[in-house]
């Protein structure tokens, strides 16, 4: 059941760039917030031998990253990270805690959330709502050759497998917890192919149906990769986050909890 997915090197690297520059973006815009405070503080306070207030200055610098990623126009969740970092690093470093507990907590995270930590992809789950309109519009196509793209734990591939037990379905997850999770829950399943891999590594060419729950980040990366390499005729579906700047062919309202709406996208 654990098999490599089909890999396509062609293009990953270029995938890649943008992720490591927006991470690199990122890192330097809360590094300037930090170097603008403290350039000013310490001269300030030195001046007149007194001892750096932390508690203020994490503020000030969260207040200034804030400002910064405005100007940048990052997204709402970016600047709400920029404005919280020095605070809750103050804060934290403030309670004393053995270093060991930090390296703990970031395996545990890295286990769990490591597309959130690589490629700005948290961990989302699908509803089995979400599945059951997904089965149907797997069933309308002529093949059913299935691939989810971030498969997490399997919410949507175990479904899918018990409707359609003539459907290929195959899952890509690289997060090691959720990884293993899946591979467990679909390892009795026939029609269903549990991969350990990269995203942007996977081919998509022989793939009737592409489905992906990720988040904003990566939509135009994934979308200039689903139109080089899907079939001419396959169907592409994204969970909540439609591709910006193209319009979906259709789009499919659920009433679940989350309202979802699923963006298709005829290749």
């Amino acid at each position: 059941m654990s098999t490599l997915p089909p890999e396509s090197d062609s293009g990953a690297d270029q995938q890649a760039i943008p992720q490591t520059r927006a991470h690199l973006r990122q890192l330097t815009l809360q590094c300037a917030a930090a170097f603008v405070v403290l350039s000013l503080a310490w001269p300030y306070f030195g001046i007149r031998n007194e001892t750096l207030p932390w508690p203020a200055t994490a503020l000030t610098i969260g207040a200034v990253a804030l400002l910064l990623a405005s100007l940048t126009r990052q997204p709402w969740w970016w600047r709400l990270i920029h404005m919280l970092f020095a605070p809750l690093a103050w804060g934290i470093a403030a309670l004393s805690i053995e270093p060991g507990w930090f390296l703990l907590a970031f395996i545990m995270l890295l286990l769990v959330y490591r597309g959130a930590i690589t490629d700005q992809i948290p961990l989302f789950l699908s509803s089995k709502d979400t599945a059951a309109a997904l089965a149907k519009l797997i069933s309308e196509r002529p093949g059913k050759r299935f691939l989810d793209l971030g498969a997490g734990i399997g919410s949507v591939l175990c479904p899918l497998a018990r409707a359609l037990p003539e459907a290929q379905l195959t899952g890509v997850e690289n997060a090691p917890a959720t990884w293993l999770a899946g591979y467990l829950r679909t390892a009795g399943l026939p029609n269903c192919k549990w991969c350990w891999g990269d995203i942007w590594r996977t081919s998509l060419a022989e793939y009737d149906v592409v489905y992906a729950f990720l988040s904003p980040a990566p939509m135009p990366a994934l979308w200039e990769k689903v139109k080089l390499e899907m079939p001419s005729g396959s169907l592409f579906i994204s969970n909540s986050f439609p591709v910006p700047g193209v319009a979906a062919s259709s789009v499919v309202e659920i009433d679940d909890a989350r309202q979802t709406c699923l963006y298709c996208y005829r290749c």
